[in-house]
């Protein structure tokens, strides 16, 4: 019997192979902070006061670079370890989601919003009438940590999911399992930052409602970078992902649960302005597009390459056309949607109705598997019929679609 290659596979490999599964900005802030670790271990470096976030410092003397140094710096090397460990999972599901350049952008908004919360909540400790507490300003903290609260509170808004796993021991519902992490970690661990991951997860929590579409760019602005000349030698990596969304308004990807009550006209109005920017389909009984995940970027030297939209379009139509000719789909319109194009079958009985040739058998896990990605069940469907039951040429279809 022949040997597994995969199994047998040696560790510097697996290793090569992890790195290279890493997209391009998630691989980048590991590199850096490894290397800024190592750096600092090789020249005895340890004076952390002139570059931790420091709240006295920064409101007395405004040394505000103190928001971006305190987070690339760690103190040891288990520090520094679990931060990135955490952070290659969590960072490359995101950017594969927005595109490294919005990634990038998201992270440097969210250290800074992080930074706000700190030292209005250090400031509100330190001055109140009742009992000042002036501990939280001269409190020196570093580290990745902040941010990944706020990742954690954005992946698990995105991903939808009503549970989550706690090192592998139990479940707790999904709204409460930041907040279960920031005590575990609080207690198991010492000198502990306890203000900068609860900043960490306030921020997320702002990005998950909305708050920070006001501060987001539109996806022109990040075209616009990526096609920049100075940016080119990176965007020709493979590990590099296109913001190629299909958010079109350029807003920060965000989820709610549709069968949910606001609690407050704020977040009603939020969400009714984020709605009204997808793209809708004209039948009143077709769900509304689930807004978790606005398209995942596309990843260049990827096997299947994007051709130009024109053609897609062109050849898109030509390809549902050719699967359903015998099928006499007499019923169809064509719609426009956000620039892109889609088909709406009026008259789905029509599809089997041919007792010589019956549309190919797509399976319910198939249909499920995309419409987890945040697709139209009626797109999924017609993609896989058009695609034989392929999942990359239907996913292909549905990118071209929503383009």
């Amino acid at each position: 019997m022949r040997p597994n290659i995969v199994s047998e596979a040696s560790v510097t490999t697996r290793l090569n192979q992890w790195w290279e599964g890493t997209p391009f900005i998630t691989s980048a802030v590991v590199a850096v902070c490894a290397a800024i670790y190592l750096v600092c271990l090789l020249v005895g470096y340890d004076s952390f006061a002139e570059i931790c976030f420091l709240p006295s410092a920064i409101v007395s003397q405004f040394q505000v670079y103190r928001i971006y140094t305190a987070i690339l710096f760690h103190g040891s090397f288990l520090h520094v370890f679990f931060n990135m460990l955490t952070l290659v999972p969590l960072g490359s599901e995101l950017e594969r989601i927005m595109g490294t350049v919005r990634l990038l952008y998201t992270i440097l908004l969210l250290a800074l919003s992080n930074a706000v919360f700190h030292i209005l909540i250090a400031l509100l400790v330190a001055y109140n009438p009742f009992y000042p507490y002036t501990y939280l300003m001269n409190e020196c903290a570093i580290g990745f940590s902040g941010i990944l609260f706020s990742m954690i509170v954005i992946e698990t808004s995105l991903s939808g999911v009503q549970t989550r796993s706690v090192f592998g021991l139990f479940n707790v519902p999904a709204k409460w399992y930041p907040w279960l992490l920031l005590v575990v970690f609080q207690l198991l661990m010492t000198n502990v930052s306890l203000l900068g991951h609860l900043c960490g997860i306030l921020s997320g929590f702002v990005y998950t409602y909305g708050l920070f579409n006001l501060l987001m760019p539109g996806t022109s602005f990040f075209s616009g970078i990526e096609n920049s000349t100075w940016l080119s030698p990176c965007v020709r990596r493979p590990k590099f992902i296109l913001c190629t969304g299909g958010n079109l308004s350029g807003n920060l990807p965000t989820y709610s649960n549709p069968n949910s009550t606001s609690s407050s006209s704020v977040t009603t109005n939020l969400w009714s302005h984020l709605s009204s920017m997808m793209p809708q389909r004209d039948t009143s009984s077709q769900p509304t597009q689930d807004p978790r995940f606005p398209g995942t970027g596309r990843t260049l030297g990827a096997p299947r390459s994007e051709t130009a939209r024109g053609s897609s379009d062109s050849n898109l139509q030509t390809r549902l056309l050719d699967n359903f000719s015998s099928n006499n789909v007499s019923d169809t319109t064509a719609i426009s949607s956000g620039g892109g194009r889609a088909l709406v079958v009026n008259n789905a009985t029509d599809l089997t109705s041919s007792p010589q040739q019956q549309a190919p058998v797509v399976s319910n896990e198939d249909i499920q598997k995309l419409v987890s990605m945040g697709f139209d069940k009626t797109q999924v469907e017609v993609a896989l019929a058009a695609a034989d039951g392929d999942l990359d040429v239907a996913v292909e279809i549905l990118m071209t679609q929503q383009g």
